[in-house]
């Protein structure tokens, strides 16, 4: 008997009518959006080689195998993918590199998690092959700031610097395993977990370091080393300078922000819309072999939800 001929798998679901037209306006928009921005559209195969995601938990992928027997992968995430292209059909371009897409991403979720294991996105990737991103880092915040503003929703604007964890992580020598776990805690702002555990003090401070500029002044109290009061002045002017031109109070600062991706380093940013609880941008400053770039990426199946009055998952 055939148990599963009409129905979606898990995490998947049928558009139809509305729906459709409803992802289609919100792709237009921000495509239209990043094109007059002056980025490039790219499209990346939906299969790749597993060795390009080899970064990636396993259990957070779909795999498959290809007719000679190679695992292979369906694509869940387009920076890796576009900084393939990079560095190879790309390489002799001038840098630069400003590229766009409207792709779909496929991860695994946990049973009953209530999330899309298909995700529709557009997103763009500002590559550079210098060290310092400074100059692209705005640049490409207010563009963020701008796509979310395109999908008319009330929205928030969070920024924060993983520069700040790591710094931290090394002045006080922690080791990597015990390193991990207190990421974990200070991204789910843990404070009773991290309160118990034999760690400096600043650990539990920092993701107390959330609101708006006056946690600049919290901050410099706290942090102590050269790098980091550095880092901090120069994450303030770029605060500042979002703040004034595109955001105005919509913008909040985190300064216990980090990424599980260990490509990430540096600007971590995430956008939020009135009537859903997870972003539905996310992007930031990363290095990639030997390609820096910073970017992000809009749910737009959330968007297109939310559009026609549904909470996104």
């Amino acid at each position: 008997m055939k148990k599963h001929n009409l129905i979606t798998p898990e995490g998947t679901r049928d558009l139809l009518f509305e729906e459709c037209k409803a992802r289609r306006d919100i792709e237009t928009k921000l495509m239209d959006l990043f094109k007059g921005e002056g980025y490039s559209e790219v499209i990346t195969p939906s299969l790749e080689f597993y060795d390009v995601f080899n970064s990636f938990p396993q259990e957070s992928m779909y795999k498959l195998t290809d007719a000679k027997g190679r695992l292979m992968v369906i694509r869940p995430d387009s920076t890796i993918p576009i900084i393939r292209l990079a560095e190879t059909r790309l390489k002799d371009e001038p840098r630069p590199l400003k590229l766009c897409y409207n792709q779909t991403i496929y991860n695994v979720n946990p049973k009953d998690a209530g999330r899309d294991d298909e995700t529709a996105q557009c997103g763009v990737e500002y590559i550079n092959d210098e060290n310092s991103m400074s100059g692209s880092d705005i640049k490409v915040l207010k563009l963020a700031a701008e796509a979310i503003k395109a999908t008319n929703f009330d929205f928030r604007f969070e920024i924060g610097n993983g520069f700040f964890f790591e710094v931290l992580i090394k002045e006080n020598r922690i080791e990597a395993n015990d390193a991990e776990k207190i990421r974990q805690l200070v991204e789910e702002k843990n404070y009773p977990a991290l309160s118990v555990m034999n760690i400096p003090d600043i650990f539990i401070e920092l993701p107390k370091l959330f609101g708006g500029g006056e946690v600049f002044d919290k901050a410099d109290k706290l942090f102590k080393s050269d790098n980091l009061k550095k880092c901090l002045n120069m994450f303030k002017k770029v605060y500042n300078e979002l703040r004034e031109k595109v955001a105005g109070e919509n913008i909040t600062i985190d300064l216990g922000f980090t990424s599980k991706r260990d490509y990430y380093e540096g600007i971590l940013f995430n956008g939020y819309a009135a009537g859903c609880g997870k972003p539905i941008l996310e992007g930031g400053n990363y290095k990639i072999n030997n390609t820096s770039g910073i970017g992000f990426a809009v749910n737009v199946s959330a968007v297109a939800r939310l559009s026609r009055g549904n909470y996104a998952k």
